[in-house]
């Protein structure tokens, strides 16, 4: 294993062939990020610009780590989940492409911390987050390096909810674009993506038939709506936990049945959280599930489920297959639990599909640019993704599928900019 010292610090550079394959085989499916690459290319918008990434280490962000590399940036990353570190594609991007990568899957705390600090060392300036945990850093113990910052962006729901915190303390150290708030975002790679990616984690983790089972999904956020899409399709009795009763009255009418958490935890076979806060799956909820309850985790963060709750009650761990972690109750029931409680689209699959990821990670490569381009011009807050920014994606997406959509006439643009044209 190499040292963060030469720049890198992954499993197994002599993976990068296999790496390599399935970047290539991904970026087949990612013609949005390939058009934005052409154009990085002939440019350099990101021209001596080091960024300092935190995502997971997955084919389609090697695809990320490509075009911008191709746009003049220096590329260092490192993970945003101990699990989600594809060794091979570390390797790849390492060896073939010239970034350098601090992940290492299944990685201990100590060591994801080290990572995250190797990035820091490089003095990025801008920071490319997934769950913030880089910000939290460089405006911690590392805020020796947040002068030197122009700008950010953050992909995730978790790692908005952190910054939109620190700016209302006052306490953001630099603009940050939300890139999970973009619509070319949320609409598709939260929805679509993590709907299909869960179902596929949960289904390689357990082997577990979905039809008939009582699928109870925690949150009806645009992750949860994806998730209880997709469990629905695959004929599951699909059960909505909600606090805000909006979304709660939402999934009532999207035909779904809703109630308290400890309720379902009656009567549920798989529980997935996806809120973006803790506790999603706790305390009473552990000591009414039935025996066989599978229990997994789709938000960012491992402490949706509160693992201690979990532990309190549990008599017995064992291991029945990879990734499942069964516990014994002390009153003999069994209790499993998917990934250590981590996101198990990405632990237990490969995490969204490269189609969605597309859009995505183009949000995140043309962010990066505005910050660049605009960085003067901002303030110290969280920003949208610009408007034209996202329109371009989802015209350049509707393209690479061949589809054509109509425009409006001068007359019908007039009207709709018109007060006086009534009836």
């Amino acid at each position: 294993m190499a040292t963060a010292e030469k720049g890198y610090d992954i499993a197994d550079i002599a993976l990068a062939d296999e790496g390599q394959r399935r970047i290539e085989w991904e970026d087949r499916h990612m013609p949005v990020l390939q058009s934005i690459r052409e154009r990085f290319e002939k440019e350099k918008p990101l021209d001596g610009v080091t960024l300092g990434c935190c995502l997971h280490v997955t084919t389609e962000t090697a695809n990320l780590a490509r075009t911008l590399a191709a746009g003049g940036a220096n590329v260092a990353l490192c993970a945003s989940n101990p699990l989600s570190t594809q060794d091979d594609v570390a390797a790849a991007l390492v060896d073939r492409y010239g970034a350098e990568v601090y992940a290492i899957n299944a990685e201990d705390n100590d060591s994801y911390y080290r990572h995250i600090h190797a990035i820091v060392d490089k003095g990025p300036q801008i920071t490319m987050d997934d769950g913030a945990d880089v910000v939290g850093v460089l405006h911690g113990e590392r805020s020796d390096k947040l002068s030197g910052v122009l700008g950010g962006t953050e992909a995730t729901t978790t790692g908005v909810i952190r910054l939109k915190a620190l700016e209302r303390q006052g306490k953001l150290g630099y603009p940050i674009i939300a890139v999970n708030d973009a619509k070319t975002k949320h609409f598709f790679d939260n929805r679509y993506g993590t709907g299909q990616s869960t179902l596929d984690g949960v289904i390689r983790a357990t082997n577990v038939l979905i039809a008939g089972l009582r699928v109870v999904v925690i949150g009806y956020g645009w992750c949860g709506r994806g998730v209880a899409m997709r469990a629905k399709g695959h004929g599951a009795h699909v059960i909505v936990c909600e606090v805000d009763p909006l979304r709660a009255l939402e999934a009532l009418m999207d035909g779904f049945e809703v109630m308290p958490a400890v309720e379902a935890a009656r009567v549920g076979d798989v529980f997935i959280s996806v809120t973006g806060d803790r506790d999603a799956i706790a305390g009473e909820m552990f000591n009414v599930m039935k025996s066989g309850a599978i229990v997994c985790n789709s938000g960012h963060f491992d402490v949706e489920v509160n693992k201690d709750d979990l532990d309190a009650i549990t008599v017995e761990k064992f291991e029945t297959r990879p990734l499942v972690e069964g516990h014994r109750t002390k009153d003999g029931r069994e209790i499993f639990l998917l990934a250590d409680g981590r996101l198990v689209n990405l632990a237990a699959a490969e995490g969204h599909p490269a189609a969605v990821m597309d859009m995505s990670f183009a949000n995140q490569a043309l962010a990066a640019e505005h910050v660049v381009h605009d960085h003067g011009y901002l303030d110290k807050k969280v920003y949208p993704v610009p408007e034209e920014i996202d329109k371009e994606i989802a015209r350049l997406k509707l393209a690479s599928r061949g589809v054509e959509i109509d425009t409006l006439s001068d007359k019908q643009q007039e009207y709709l900019a018109s007060w006086d044209q009534g009836t």
